[in-house]
């Protein structure tokens, strides 16, 4: 009998020994397998990267949903210079002769997503025709008095790299100003006091869940994917931006807020409901925010602005979720919400659903893993 005083301390020694693996990132090579893998589906799927994309009509293959794929495939070709993934990214934009969908007058941040990634390959290999057309639609913007074009939240990660981006090849000012300009109306002005609650630290998709809109449970709707391209835009404009950036302050203090109000609403099985504060509005496993959120706090934590002891745990929670719960063996990502925008579009997702564009969710996922690569024990 002597022999159970032991148990308690050796079922200890365990737990903390489990606690201890839990919290260790992954190898870069199980990150990187995982990233090889899920981008091998997409691009044996799609051999020809300007064909149209059908599903309840036909559109080009150089919209949001296609862009922010190719925003994750360059991120992994940071970390893995495979030169099929660039040459698949300027066949991409050879096909649509780096032309915006809407033309240069189009000023649907949608529509000028593209741009991050023609610009990624502009400044690989300097050909004045891949950013001709994207600086020409975002000088006329500049030229106008307009600045409520933001009116969604999402619109924050489609263009504001790009005029981040801008700013740094053409050592311009304006386009610094003129973002900041459009995030702040859409962050205190639009919807009639603005998409942000500076109460929870999330921001209301648009003006259509700005209260006295409530999810059933009586809480405001923060939907996560769009919570998420929030989050991914702070960050790749705070890695995009010199330090002494006009408004560099204001994006990095939202970013901290954001993570910070992100952290006790994580599901124990460590992805974050569609509905941030609702978990019975179409509760679930849902990819594209958990992989957005998980992007963002690993950038945070990489680069010295979030507390690794804090937010390193949430961090390998969410990777480990959908590496276990929605990658399958050929590469398909399960539990992606289709495109919508609030928590019951789309619905249910579940592990073998294909969602109506399956790009987006792995731009979403790429870009996670590019972070969680570069963590560091």
């Amino acid at each position: 009998m002597k022999n159970f005083r032991f148990l308690p301390l050796l079922a200890a020694i365990f737990l903390l020994a489990g606690i201890s693996e839990a919290q260790n990132p992954p190898s870069k090579k199980e990150v990187l397998d995982k990233m090889i893998l899920t981008n091998a589906y997409f691009m044996a799927k799609w051999p020809d990267p300007g064909k149209v994309i059908v599903n309840d009509k036909t559109r080009p293959s150089h919209i949001w949903t296609r862009a922010v794929y190719y925003e994750g495939l360059m991120a992994l070709y940071q970390i893995n210079k495979d030169k099929s993934y660039y040459d698949y990214a300027v066949a991409w934009g050879e096909s649509h002769k780096w032309g915006l969908y809407g033309g240069i007058q189009t000023r649907n941040a949608d529509n000028q997503c593209c741009g991050q990634t023609y610009i990624d390959l502009y400044l690989i290999d300097k050909k004045p025709e891949r950013i001709k057309d994207l600086k020409a639609s975002i000088d006329l913007m500049i030229a106008s008095d307009k600045i409520d074009d933001w009116n969604w939240i999402d619109a924050l990660q489609m263009a504001m790299p790009v005029f981040a981006q801008l700013g740094v090849l053409y050592q311009d000012n304006r386009y610094y100003e003129r973002m900041y300009q459009m995030y702040n109306h859409c962050k205190t002005i639009q919807g009639g006091k603005g998409l942000y609650n500076s109460k929870d630290h999330l921001w209301w998709r648009d003006k259509d869940f700005v209260p006295p809109y409530k999810e059933p449970n009586g809480e405001d709707c923060y939907w996560s994917r769009g919570n998420g391209w929030v989050l991914a835009a702070l960050v790749r404009v705070l890695e995009i931006m010199p330090k002494d950036a006009p408004h560099r302050k204001e994006y990095q203090q939202m970013f901290e807020k954001m993570a910070k109000a992100l952290i006790p609403i994580q599901r124990e099985d460590g992805f974050w409901n569609a509905s941030l504060h609702d978990p019975n509005n179409y509760g679930g496993k849902e990819l594209t925010g958990t992989a957005l959120f998980a992007y963002g706090m690993a950038w945070g934590v990489n680069h010295g602005v979030l507390s690794k002891k804090k937010y390193l745990p949430v961090i390998l929670k969410a990777w480990n979720a959908m590496v276990k719960d929605a990658v399958h063996p050929n590469g398909f990502l399960g539990h992606v919400q289709g495109t919508g925008k609030q928590p019951s579009d789309s619905q249910p997702t579940s592990y073998d659903r294909v969602p109506n564009f399956e790009d987006y969710g792995l731009g979403c996922f790429l870009l996670a893993g590019s972070e969680v690569y570069q963590l560091k024990n």
